[in-house]
C-alpha cells in the first residue's frame, strides 16, 4: 500500500472501528461515535456503501492497496472454503501483522517500518517486504545488532501482545515461531468478510 499519511483518527471514526492504534486515534474513537464533519446526517448507508466500508476496514487495518487486495482475493477465490474467511486468514499471515501481534511493535505501521528498514530475519534471511506471507515452521527474529535488540526489548516490555495458538514467542531471544496456520477464531479484525467478497466479485 502507498503509505497512508492522512488523519488516522478520522479513519477510525468514519469506519467506527479501532483501525489505527496510536493513542490520539484511539481517544478520538472513544470521544465521538459519529463520522467526521459538522452536520452529519443520520442516514443508513446503502448495501454498496456498507460493503465499501467493510472493504476499507481491511485495506486500512492490514495496510493493503486496492490492487494488492484484489490479488489476494483472486488467489483465495480459487481455493475451496469460505472465500471471505480465507482472505482474512491470508492477511493474518502477513509478516507485518505477525510482528505486530506477537508484540515486537505497538502498531502495524511501526511493524511495516521496521521490516522495510531490514530489522527482521525470516529463517535467518533478511526480509524487507511487509507483505511476505509466512508459512508453518517459519522463524521470525530481530537482527543481531545490539541497538536493534535493545530497541525491541524496550517495546516488548511496555506492550501487551496477543496470545496466539499458532505462533510461539520467545521474548528473551526475540524470536517468534509459526507453529501452524491461523483459524477463524484467530482473525483480529471484526469485519463482514462475506459482504467484501460480494463487493469484489462485482
Amino acid at each position: 500500500m502507498a503509505r497512508y499519511t492522512g488523519p488516522k483518527a478520522r479513519v477510525n471514526r468514519r469506519l467506527q472501528t479501532l483501525i489505527y492504534e496510536t493513542a490520539g486515534a484511539a481517544r478520538a474513537l472513544d470521544r465521538r461515535n459519529t463520522p467526521p464533519g459538522m452536520h452529519v446526517r443520520g442516514r443508513r448507508p446503502s448495501n454498496y456503501g456498507a460493503a465499501l466500508q467493510e472493504k476499507q476496514k481491511i485495506k486500512h487495518y492490514y495496510g493493503l492497496g486496492e490492487r494488492q487486495l484484489r490479488r489476494y482475493f483472486d488467489a483465495v477465490s480459487r481455493k475451496s472454503g469460505n472465500t471471505g474467511e480465507l482472505l482474512l486468514l491470508m492477511c493474518e499471515r502477513r509478516l507485518d501483522n505477525v510482528v505486530r501481534r506477537v508484540g515486537f511493535t505497538k502498531t502495524r505501521p511501526q511493524a511495516r517500518q521496521g521490516i522495510a528498514h531490514g530489522h527482521f530475519l525470516v529463517n535467518g534471511v533478511k526480509v524487507d517486504k511487509p507483505s511476505y506471507i509466512l508459512r508453518p515452521g517459519d522463524i521470525v527474529e530481530v537482527r543481531g545488532r545490539e541497538n536493534l535488540r535493545n530497541l525491541y526489548r524496550g517495546v516488548i516490555a511496555n506492550s501487551s501482545p496477543d496470545a496466539l495458538d499458532w505462533v510461539t514467542f520467545d521474548s528473551e531471544n526475540l524470536k517468534a515461531t509459526m507453529l501452524g496456520l491461523p483459524g477463524a477464531s484467530d482473525i483480529s479484525l471484526p469485519v463482514d468478510a462475506n459482504s467484501v467478497v460480494e463487493f469484489l466479485s462485482r
